[in-house]
């Protein structure tokens, strides 16, 4: 994770308020992340850290666009993204005894930077979509390997049909 050590707010000489930081994504980001689902994107990153006493309020707001495949013709196409996420960051000793909470990072008070790269890469993951598709984009997927997904799927339903094999008629008629 060196490669992502540009991701790292050093809070403690901060003042108490509102602070910005800007990142800037790309697929050396996406790279770092082993089985990432996103390889490639042009992002930016505005995070806004809110220092308090007892805790950190990160504000994140990332918009770019992700290189996807579309899952109908295998074509890589720009799906566009733009998303605003919160996350608390609170103060306390390390020998604190409380359950562990999704939504608030404790993070110890000698603590003097936090790495923002993992949520950022999380953020963006939660945000790709289920099922990809050019359309979806605006774009239109690749013709030509959809008329070759076409008579692939022609051929192997006239193969079906050729098998004459007496044991295969009580499943031909459950169609």
């Amino acid at each position: 994770m060196k490669a992502l050590k540009q991701f790292s707010i050093p809070f403690t000489g901060l003042k108490l308020g509102k602070h910005q930081f800007d990142f800037e994504i790309d697929k050396s980001f996406f790279d770092a992340f082993e089985h990432s689902l996103v390889k490639d994107g042009a992002l930016k990153a505005t995070v806004e850290l809110d220092k308090q006493e007892t805790m950190l309020i990160l504000g994140f707001h990332i918009k770019g666009t992700i290189k996807l495949n579309c899952d109908k013709c295998l074509s890589d196409f720009d799906q566009p993204i733009e998303l605003n996420e919160r996350q608390i960051v609170k103060f306390a000793e390390e020998a604190e005894g409380e359950e562990e909470d999704l939504e608030i990072i404790i993070l110890p008070r000698k603590e003097t930077a936090i790495d923002v790269s993992e949520l950022i890469y999380e953020f963006i993951t939660v945000a790709v979509p289920f099922i990809n598709k050019c359309e979806q984009a605006g774009q239109t997927c690749d013709e030509q390997m959809l008329d070759t997904l076409n008579k692939l799927q022609a051929g192997n339903e006239e193969q079906e049909e050729q098998i004459d094999d007496p044991r295969w008629e009580a499943l031909k008629k459950l169609k």
